[in-house]
């Protein structure tokens, strides 16, 4: 139990020194630089939705694209966004399971992550 309450103690003494430290950067009274046209480094990217009719056709975002032109949205997405490009694919339950799973590979193949849900038609 003692070196249980030594390590605790411990703790404490860390946590306050530190906090103190961190205080103390956030009053030194430093001019930052300004800039007019300052725009974020990234840009939070948008998920890219993927719908897959009962006939295999995609439609990415509401437009309708062959897998070629997906690919080339996909790969200018993810050199837009480098934390990571999102891909939601909605799937008809009655498409033939490769579709799917050549979105998913061109999603692979392009460096983004990717979600799949099976759409209802009961729904």
């Amino acid at each position: 139990m003692t070196p249980l309450i030594d390590v605790v103690f411990l703790l404490l003494i860390f946590f306050l020194v530190a906090s103190r430290l961190n205080q103390e950067d956030r009053e030194l009274d430093v001019p930052l630089p300004s800039a007019a046209n300052a725009m974020p480094m990234t840009v939070e990217p948008q998920e890219l939705i993927v719908n897959i009719d009962q006939r295999g056709s995609l439609y990415v975002n509401g437009e309708y694209m062959q897998s070629e032109q997906f690919e080339q949205l996909l790969r200018k997405s993810v050199l837009d966004n480098p934390l990571g490009q999102s891909v939601m694919i909605r799937a008809d339950r009655s498409v033939p399971l490769q579709t799917p799973v050549s979105v998913m590979d061109i999603c692979l193949k392009c460096g983004a992550a990717y979600s799949l849900s099976i759409a209802d038609d009961e729904s």
